[in-house]
């Protein structure tokens, strides 16, 4: 038997959060910190039609960011933009109708 192996504290299906990349993760919180500051802290729950709206706006993002075009007019990168809009979405989608998971 690995003595490394009986050693370790297994983690049993918990949420390992180290696996996050920080930094990245970083300029999407600064990415919705902008949008607070342009419109209302969670004014994205409020946005009607919110799955065509940030499907959308994530398409124009990712286009964008496939054509080269580095960051967007708030300075922030694109893919940046394009991860808020799909957080976006899964927040709805786990938000609506008691948390659905389709």
């Amino acid at each position: 038997m690995d003595v490394r192996m009986s050693s370790a504290k297994q983690s049993n299906g918990k949420t390992e959060w180290h696996l996050i990349p920080w930094r990245e993760l970083e300029e999407v919180a600064r990415v919705f910190m902008y949008g607070k500051s342009k419109y209302s802290e969670d004014d994205w729950k409020n946005v009607e039609n919110k799955r065509s709206v940030y499907f959308d706006a994530a398409m124009r993002h990712l286009t964008a960011w496939w054509n080269g075009e580095k960051k967007d007019e708030s300075g922030f990168s694109h893919l940046a933009h394009a991860t808020c809009c799909l957080l976006i979405l899964l927040w709805d989608k786990n938000n609506k109708d008691g948390g659905s998971n389709d």
